[in-house]
């Protein structure tokens, strides 16, 4: 049973950019994660926040499991999924990819509106159907979710942004090809600190 974790300081700043409400449950499915493996299901900013530091999460769990030999403790059934005694027994395999592989096609445009107004101080109030449909051309395309979301973050620490009062920072900028490549990259292997998340991972 694992006993302890490292707590980042990244976790603590993506969570203080939450209201208390939100930063509850993004500390609860962390503490889920970290002691018992369980990936909590969350929407809106909270999703974007863990999102955010899902990499180093993933990345202590996988430390902890090859350096014990063991796997993180998890409940040999999900209580909230699908059977005939008490709904315990979990969906068929095959059901739960197909159902992986639709979220992936999948945005929650008003959390990810939220998290651009959050991260840049803007009000923008509606994500139109064209620039709905260049997201999904992006995911299409073979980009990720995360790399919008590194986008965010990456352009809320950018220091031309910054000078400029991130006004180039709308949700059409983030849907276009050139700014997920040069913005897109992974924050962790980058040293930041700071930052946030997206959608339906």
């Amino acid at each position: 049973m694992r006993k302890a974790f490292n707590f980042y300081r990244s976790y603590w700043e993506i969570a203080n950019e939450l209201n208390d409400k939100d930063r509850l449950a993004f500390y609860d499915a962390l503490l889920m994660r970290q002691f018992t493996g369980v990936e909590v299901e969350l929407t809106g900013l909270v999703k974007f926040a863990y999102v955010s530091q899902k990499h180093s999460i993933d990345a202590q769990i996988k430390g902890y499991e090859d350096k014990t030999k063991q796997k993180i403790n998890t409940p040999i059934e999900d209580p909230t999924e699908g059977g005939s005694v008490g709904g315990i027994l979990a969906p068929p395999v095959q059901e739960k990819e197909k159902e992986k592989e639709k979220e992936k096609e999948q945005i929650d445009y008003q959390a990810l509106l939220e998290f651009i107004n959050l991260c840049f101080g803007r009000n923008f109030q509606v994500m139109n159907d064209k620039i709905k449909s260049k997201y999904k051309s992006l995911l299409k395309q073979g980009y990720e979710k995360k790399q919008i979301t590194n986008a965010i973050i990456n352009c809320k620490e950018n220091t031309h942004h910054k000078e400029n009062n991130y006004q180039y920072c709308t949700p059409e900028f983030f849907s276009r090809t050139d700014i997920i490549d040069k913005y897109g990259f992974d924050t962790t292997k980058q040293g930041l600190v700071y930052v946030n998340p997206i959608i339906h991972e």
